[in-house]
Formats: C-alpha cells, structure tokens, sequence
C-alpha cells in the first residue's frame, strides 16, 4: 500500500503536467486585422455601389431609442480639445472671438466657453473615443496651434436614432 500512494501520485503529476503542454500548444493568439481598425460595422458591410440595407427587429430600434432617451442627460466620460485657455486681461473677448469663429465654421460641432478663475476657456466636441476627438484635433490644430485633447465629462452624444436605425 505505501508503494500504491506515491506511484499514483507520480501518475497524477505526469498527466497533470502532459495535460498542460498540450493546452499550450494549442494556444494560438487571435490576429488583428488591421484593415479593421478604425472603421464601423456600416462601413465595413457596404457593398461596393455603397448601399447595404440592414434588417432587424422592431423591438431593437424601440430599445435604441429608449437607451438614447433615458441616457441623454447623464455626463460621461470622453474627450473634448480645448482650443483656448488664457487669462489675460483681453482673454475675455477672445474666448468668446473663437467661440463665435468655431460656431460659425462647425455648425454641428458643440462649443463650451468656460471662466474658472483667473482663466477664459473654450474647448469643443463630445468625443467618446479619443479617436473620434483626434480626427477634428487634427484640422483645428492649424488654425488653433495652442490646442490640445483633454479628458472630461462629456454631455452625452446625442444622434438622431431614426437617423442610424435606417
């Protein structure tokens, strides 16, 4: 009996430890496709000519407007670029100079003028992603030098649900 113990504990170990190198051999890291990245599903579906219809149930475009509708008041966490931050004695004026500028050129584009003392602020976008703040970063970033993403609460994006569901 003391011989039976110690020889089926020998056994245990050596299939435990079989049993482990075949699951590492099977082990194979997923790939990312990189002509992925950066695009979303509707894109990535569309067909050549550029149309592809999406169908789905009535229940999910209820539910997406019901989720957009209950969330649109919360803040959340995203990204905005500030685009001016000063507090000189003309900084007053020019925030809301540049306010009025990025209004006018983005219609669409929300702007946040801001005072927290001693300094004028203005900063733009409710980014989700940094991403998605990069990609105006990039065409302000001429006309604006001085501007920079930052990390805030964000109002939520609102979308046009009837918009998306189509």
């Amino acid at each position: 009996m003391k011989r039976i113990i110690p020889f089926i504990l020998a056994l245990f170990a050596g299939v435990l430890s079989y049993s482990q190198e075949i699951s590492d051999s099977l082990y194979v890291p997923a790939a990312v496709d990189s002509t992925l990245q950066g695009r979303d599903i509707i894109n990535v579906i569309q067909s050549a000519d550029g149309n592809s219809t999406v169908y789905q149930s009535a229940s999910v475009g209820v539910a997406f407007r019901q989720y957009v509708s209950r969330n649109a008041s919360k803040p959340m966490q995203g990204y905005r670029i500030r685009v001016y931050y000063d507090s000189d004695r003309t900084s007053r004026g020019v925030s809301e100079s540049i306010a009025r500028q990025i209004a006018g050129r983005y219609p669409g584009l929300k702007v946040y003028r801001t005072f927290d003392s001693p300094n004028f602020k203005v900063a733009v976008g409710d980014f989700r992603t940094k991403d998605e703040a990069l990609a105006l970063f990039k065409r302000l970033k001429s006309q604006y030098p001085a501007a920079f993403i930052i990390k805030e609460n964000i109002n939520y994006p609102l979308v046009d649900a009837d918009l998306i569901l189509q």
